[in-house]
């Protein structure tokens, strides 16, 4: 599916009001709404490994909040993004609401799709880059790699991770880190 251009900016108010369809996600980026199918199984096998992971080491070390998307993170208003994953570490949990997650996440996941994996590359890495997202982690399934951006140290390049690689992971510096071997996360049922 493709965007729809507005040209407007729009309210998180007249975003929620936006109709919904089953199967189909919305997104609003620099100010165009975005639609696109909901994503396959497989996509959602990585997705349920990954968090699986994540919320058992982030719960059992007390380190904050592992949500699965989709979530609305509100950015700014025309910025209201939904990725695959977030986590926001204990002492930022007021950025937390009912609307969603209004700031940045300390880490957005996103797994791509055919018809996400430009955007999840492109314009999605400018926003959570230039709103504040501490890492952002692209998870490819067909290529089994991982793109790993640590944005908060201004990366200009991801490390990619891939085959029999660990992805290690340290929410907060000075914390205990969570290793994920990819063949794990990759592996088919």
């Amino acid at each position: 599916m493709e965007a729809k251009r507005t040209g407007q900016r729009w309210s998180y108010a007249e975003f929620a009001r936006v109709p919904t369809q089953r199967g189909v996600r919305h997104e609003l980026i620099a100010g165009e709404l975005v639609m696109t199918p909901s994503p396959s199984v497989p996509h959602q096998g990585v997705v349920t490994r990954l968090v699986s992971s994540l919320h058992g080491f982030v719960h059992s070390n007390h380190l904050g909040t592992v949500l699965a998307g989709p979530i609305d993170v509100l950015l700014d208003d025309g910025e209201y993004l939904a990725p695959d994953i977030v986590f926001v570490r204990n002492g930022r949990d007021d950025i937390m609401t009912d609307r969603g997650i209004e700031g940045p996440p300390d880490l957005v996941v996103e797994v791509t799709s055919p018809s996400t994996a430009s955007r999840d590359r492109g314009i999605k890495l400018d926003r959570y880059r230039r709103y504040g997202v501490g890492e952002y982690w692209v998870v490819d399934p067909k290529a089994r790699s991982v793109e790993v951006w640590d944005l908060a140290d201004g990366a200009q390049e991801a490390t990619t991770l891939g085959g029999a690689d660990v992805l290690g992971w340290v929410p907060e510096e000075g914390q205990v880190e969570l290793n994920i071997p990819l063949a794990e996360l990759f592996e088919t049922e």
